[in-house]
Order: C-alpha cells, then sequence, then structure tokens
C-alpha cells in the first residue's frame, strides 16, 4: 500500500477525515483538482453541532475569533427603514449546551484554519492533483491521479470521495445522484466592500413585492468593516454579472446614492440544487460531503453535514487500520445517510418557503442546529437498560465532573466510560466515575455520540470487543 487512506477533494469534508486520521497517526494523501485554495464566504454558516464537531478537532478558538454571531437584519421598503428582525433566537450557554447559536465564518478562512490543523499533525493538501479512475478488490484500491500533466499510480485501502457535487469518485462508483436542479431560480451571491454602510447589522433593500425581488447586504466577518454578502435573486437574461450590475440593483432597490461596490472578490450564480446519493459507500470506497449530498443555502445545513460526515468516518477508519474489525467502518452508511437525508428535507422545506414567499423563509428553528442528529436503532446503539432521556447514539452533553469539563475529556478522540461506581475490572478505556449522566454506566464514542448505556460492567468489555483494535 502506498497509503492507507486516499482523500480526494481537500473541503472541510476531506479535511475534517484528514485530520482525524492524522491526530491518531494513520497515513493518507489528501489531493485536490483545484490548482489554488477556493475564496468566497460559501457556506459562512456553522451550526452549533459543528463547533462542537471543531472543539474536538482542537480548532474552535480560531474559528471564534474568525466569525460573528448571525446580525439582525434590517428591511427597507423602497428605501423607508421598515423594522428590524433577527434571524435566529439568540440562545444562551448552559452546562449541557456550551455552543447554542450559529457562527458565522466564511467558509475560506474555516479551511485555512483546519488546513493550519492539519499542517500541526504534519498533513498537506496536494493541490492540482485529480483522482481520475480507480478500480478496488477485496484488498484495497488502485487509483489512478493526474497531477503536472502526468498520471500517478497508487494504492490505497480505503478511498474517500470527498470531491464535491460533480464527484468523480461517485460517477466512478457508478451511485446515483438522485434530485434535481431548478434552473427557474438563479441568485447572485457576491462578496464586496461597501464603504460606510453600518456593518453592525445586515440589510435588506426591497420594493415590497415579495422576499424574492430585492437586494439583501450581510456583514462579512473577518474581512474588514466594509465587508459584505451580497445577494440579489437574478430575473433578468443576462451574460455574466458583475460589479456593475450588482450596483445597478443595488441602486434600485436601495435609492441610495452612497452606497459604492467596490473590490468584488467571489461571485457565483446558485441555482437550487437538492441531490443525494444512493449508497454513501461501495466496498473500500465511501463518500461525504457535497459528493454524497448537495444542499440549497437555506438553512446553513451543506457544510454541516459534510464535516459531521467526515468526522463519523475519520475515526472509524482510523480504527479498522488499527486492528478493529472491518466491519466497524461499514456503519458510515447506516448513521449518516439517514441522517444527511433528514437534514437534506429540512433544507428543501426552507427552499420552498423561500420561494413562496412566506413571511418566515428567512426564520430558522431548532432542527437547524444538527444538535439533535441521533444514531438511535443503529448497530453501534445499544440500549442494555432504560434510564432516563440520554439513550445510546444521542449527542452525548456537555458537563462538569471532578476531572473538568466533560468536552475536555473527549477531546481526545478515544472512547470514554462514565460510571456511578468503580468498575470491577479495567475496560482498557479512560473511566470517570461521576453521576452526570442518569444512567449508571454511559460509553461514549470517539465522536462524542453515545455507543452504550448499561447497568452491567459485562456488557462494556463485549461491547468494546466489536468496536476497538484487537
Amino acid at each position: 500500500m502506498n497509503d492507507p487512506v486516499l482523500i480526494a477533494g481537500a473541503g472541510p469534508t476531506g479535511l475534517t477525515v484528514a485530520i482525524e486520521l492524522a491526530r491518531r497517526g494513520v497515513p493518507f494523501r489528501i489531493v485536490d483538482r483545484a490548482t489554488s485554495y477556493a475564496v468566497g464566504s460559501r457556506g459562512d454558516g456553522l451550526q452549533p453541532r459543528t463547533l462542537e464537531v471543531f472543539d474536538r478537532l482542537g480548532v474552535l478558538d480560531r474559528i471564534l475569533e474568525s466569525g460573528q454571531l448571525p446580525p439582525a437584519m434590517r428591511a427597507y421598503q423602497d428605501g423607508t427603514f421598515v423594522g428590524e428582525v433577527g434571524q435566529y433566537e439568540r440562545l444562551e450557554p448552559t452546562a449541557e449546551v456550551p455552543y447554542p447559536n450559529p457562527w458565522l465564518v466564511p467558509q475560506d478562512r474555516t479551511e485555512e484554519i483546519l488546513r493550519e490543523r492539519l499542517l500541526e499533525h504534519g498533513g498537506v493538501v496536494e493541490l492540482g492533483t485529480e483522482v481520475v479512475s480507480f478500480a478496488q478488490d477485496g484488498d484495497g484500491v488502485a487509483v489512478t491521479v493526474a497531477r503536472d500533466g502526468a498520471d500517478e499510480q497508487l494504492r490505497a485501502s480505503y478511498l474517500v470521495g470527498a470531491d464535491g457535487g460533480r464527484s468523480v469518485v461517485r460517477k466512478g462508483l457508478g451511485v446515483g445522484f438522485l434530485g434535481d436542479t431548478d434552473d427557474s431560480i438563479r441568485v447572485v451571491l457576491a462578496d464586496v466592500d461597501i464603504p460606510g454602510l453600518d456593518h453592525a447589522v445586515g440589510h435588506w433593500f426591497g420594493d415590497g413585492s415579495g422576499a424574492q425581488v430585492g437586494v439583501g447586504l450581510t456583514p462579512l466577518a473577518g474581512k474588514g468593516e466594509s465587508s459584505f454578502v451580497y445577494a440579489t435573486p437574478l430575473t433578468e437574461e443576462i451574460g455574466e454579472p458583475d460589479l456593475a450590475y450588482l450596483q445597478e440593483r443595488l441602486d434600485k432597490y436601495s435609492g441610495r446614492a452612497d452606497l459604492r461596490l467596490e473590490n468584488l472578490t467571489w461571485l457565483s450564480v446558485w441555482r437550487p440544487n437538492v441531490r443525494m446519493a444512493e449508497r454513501f459507500h461501495v466496498g473500500r470506497v465511501f463518500l461525504a460531503g457535497d459528493a454524497a449530498h448537495v444542499h440549497p443555502p437555506t438553512g446553513g445545513q451543506g457544510l454541516n453535514t459534510g464535516v459531521q460526515d467526515g468526522f463519523n468516518l475519520g475515526w472509524k477508519l482510523a480504527a479498522v487500520l488499527a486492528g478493529a474489525p472491518a466491519a466497524l467502518v461499514e456503519t458510515y452508511e447506516g448513521e449518516r445517510l439517514p441522517n444527511a437525508a433528514r437534514v437534506l428535507g429540512i433544507s428543501a422545506a426552507l427552499l420552498k418557503k423561500y420561494t413562496d414567499g412566506d413571511a418566515d423563509a428567512h426564520e430558522r428553528g431548532e432542527e437547524t442546529r444538527q444538535l439533535d442528529v441521533s444514531y438511535r436503532g443503529r448497530p453501534l446503539s445499544r440500549d442494555a437498560v432504560d434510564v432516563g432521556s440520554l439513550r445510546a447514539g444521542d449527542r452525548a452533553p456537555d458537563g462538569v465532573i471532578a476531572e473538568g469539563r466533560l468536552f475536555d475529556l473527549f477531546r481526545g478522540g478515544e472512547w470514554t466510560l462514565l460510571t456511578h461506581a468503580p468498575l470491577p475490572t479495567t475496560v482498557g478505556v479512560p473511566t470517570y466515575v461521576t453521576d452526570v449522566y442518569e444512567a449508571p454506566i454511559v460509553l461514549v464514542r470517539p465522536d462524542g455520540y453515545v455507543g452504550l448505556v448499561t447497568d452491567e460492567p459485562a456488557d462494556v468489555e463485549d461491547y468494546l470487543s466489536g468496536v476497538t483494535p484487537r
């Protein structure tokens, strides 16, 4: 084997997989077809569960320093101020949920932070390197990658396709990508500077004909006090939108002559694209992130779902390569595909509200925070006793015990055992005596989900024998 794992795609999903492998000492290569790192705000909304994942990856402080809470939006109709609304109900941190609110960070900065963390573990992204074909057998995957006009042949134990909505890996597997793209709806998104516009809030300029008509401006974190994300529906048949077009739209809907656009650094024409792969893995090849599911931006779910894919897959690949039963990594699809489908449904429902012109189209509820993502009823979730509300498969809440915060203990990425009383035998994983959870014995997975709830110590050894290196 050249390397145990080859990761195609160095966006947030692929980088999350790479960091999980790197911090466990698993050799890998991560390649990306792009010749330079992407710029632009793109998926800038990070949900509370993603913040918890970033806490475990050791990048949360940098993420928080680089972003902001979602701002309130000031709405104007025909140039007249008509009200101010918040997109989210601001929540206070609790012992169980320390990061309850979404956080806005431009995607290029999120990716930069993840690359920095990967480098701290000794890993680097290989740009201008693309998977062009592969073939797998029972022992590994033979892959051809192209770089600088030449092909390289290599072999890996596993291939991870995190290479976007047009995934070469997914197409090579022959996996269907079900869904549709609605070309009747187009929205121009751009990152621009607008000197003199209040950066503490967002701004919506419309003419009263509906939420789909006008210009929205959201402060862009970490790019200067004049940087905004510009959004406007594209209703005309024109060529490629440019700065002049954006200025014309802003002039029309704001009724102001003092707002001048400068420094256009990124522009994209977005179309509703709602698709999901029929499978998330075939043999030794796995799909994650946009290669497995693409979301409309409504609800801010796409990047977050991809990061959770990568977090789920990374520790499982590392465990299997260290000697855990191979069946462990095959639980990835059973856990992630149903949750991706559910979250995709949330995004699609919010998109319909937007296209229908619902007044609450921009409001976000509890379901978008992804704290309720659960693997209940899946093979790795075992409830041997019914005690309290915490069930196997649920996210393990934070809490404080004698040794410190639970999230601090979980950050090492190991199995963690919490018990009400000392166990009669040693089980080989970090163990803490606490009654912070109602169940007498709770085994927490490396990704912070509950694997086992029981009152019998023997259940712990039996469970771990199927998920840890032998």
